[in-house]
């Protein structure tokens, strides 16, 4: 298993509970108080419609009790109507004064004039949101009233999802964060080792193209192919530590022909390869873009060891270049009738860590992906199938094009 890989799942796992838990818990606490204040304000809609009832009912009572009751029932802040039990409105409180044009609230039917619509519209929500509290009269009538929820208690429906809203925002700023920090980290890490083993190569490298012109001069072997082949093996190793030098600072871009520095670098690989291994070069010879050499030499040397170690006996490698013109981008597509990947780990083998082998790292796909985003490029699977092979295509900018001179 990738450790990288499964560390950062455990971190997105325990995120999301954390998240869970807090959305749960919102929830529940804040529907308790809804229940809570949803049923003191049906109190006090009860107390309303009593208060109103004794009003118009009790007229003889004296003044000081009459006071009392008016201020019960002012005391409510809820929009509230009283019907009869034909639906006739009768009394109505908070509505909207310039939709109701009454003279006064304490008014009866005779002396009212509403806007019908807007009442209807008003009572039809009621009768949505609450079931109506019943009021029997003396004389045997029945009072339904209805009531809406106060602003406060339709503000504290909505804030366990507007407080998830945040939360939500916030896990996604924090784990954006932690992601950043731990690739900073990681980047840190890797670039102090590249750069301490460059340190560490120069002086055998050094040392070797020394002992090679010693053994040249004393065996009297200057066009020794062996010897060249050293020679060409050392100077390799020291391009090696040169890119290792390179990490973490930016790499200078120059303008290359793609063709012709694929093909170098590929004459190279192919004498250190098995011969049961074919390398074909194809497409546009001509286009040119700002390339780094060690860099993408790099790139081509980590792509074809992987096709290498996906062809098990023997095969074929294919380099084919093309230029889309109209989008100014270049395309090296990469193939190999190997063993191919898993749709599923398009993605994955591009992460640190991660890799199919018994044998490695984990780091080349990973790297590689860093390289050809220096050149402002881009690199993915194209397309694979297992036991048929895989294609990677890498897009670069394309820069100037030319046409090769008539000899």
């Amino acid at each position: 298993m990738n450790p990288y890989r499964y560390n950062k799942q455990l971190w997105k796992f325990l995120l999301l509970l954390f998240a869970v838990i807090i959305g749960v818990a919102s929830l529940v606490y804040t529907n308790y108080l809804v229940k809570s204040l949803s049923k003191s304000e049906r109190t006090k809609a009860e107390v309303w419609a009593m208060s109103t009832r004794s009003i118009v009912t009790m007229p003889d009572v004296d003044d000081q009790f009459i006071s009392f009751i008016y201020a019960v029932r002012d005391s409510l802040t809820l929009p509230a109507i009283i019907t009869d039990q034909k639906g006739t409105i009768i009394f109505w409180r908070d509505l909207d004064s310039n939709k109701t044009n009454i003279r006064s609230e304490d008014s009866i039917q005779a002396d009212l004039a509403y806007d019908p619509v807007y009442f209807e519209k008003q009572l039809n929500g009621m009768k949505r949101m609450h079931s109506p509290i019943v009021i029997d009269l003396d004389t045997g009538e029945k009072w339904y009233v209805y009531y809406h929820d106060s602003d406060a208690l339709r503000q504290l429906r909505i804030y366990p999802y507007v407080q998830i809203s945040l939360i939500a925002v916030f896990l996604i700023i924090a784990y954006s964060v932690f992601n950043s920090i731990k690739r900073s980290e990681q980047n840190l890490v890797w670039v102090g080792m590249a750069k301490e083993a460059a340190h560490q190569l120069g002086t055998p490298i050094s040392s070797l193209m020394g002992w090679l012109e010693l053994i040249r001069i004393k065996y009297e072997a200057e066009d020794d192919s062996v010897l060249n082949e050293m020679e060409r093996d050392v100077q390799r190793l020291e391009v090696v530590a040169d890119r290792f030098s390179k990490i973490g600072s930016t790499p200078s871009l120059t303008n290359h022909n793609v063709y012709r520095v694929i093909n170098d670098y590929v004459n190279y690989f192919r004498v250190r390869t098995s011969d049961k291994i074919t390398f074909v070069i194809e497409g546009d010879r001509h286009v040119e873009a700002m390339l780094n050499i060690q860099l993408f030499d790099w790139i081509i040397e980590n792509l074809l060891k992987n096709a290498v170690n996906a062809i098990e006996t023997e095969g074929k490698i294919t380099i084919s270049i093309s230029e889309n013109i109209a989008k100014e981008e270049i395309f090296i597509d990469i193939s190999d009738n190997g063993k191919g990947i898993a749709r599923t780990n398009f993605e994955n083998i591009f992460q640190p860590g991660f890799t199919t082998r018994k044998r490695g790292w984990g780091l080349g796909l990973s790297l590689t992906k860093r390289m050809v985003s220096y050149h402002k490029g881009q690199i993915f699977v194209k397309e694979s199938e297992i036991g048929k092979g895989t294609t990677f295509r890498i897009i670069l900018k394309s820069n100037l094009r030319y046409e090769p001179t008539q000899v």
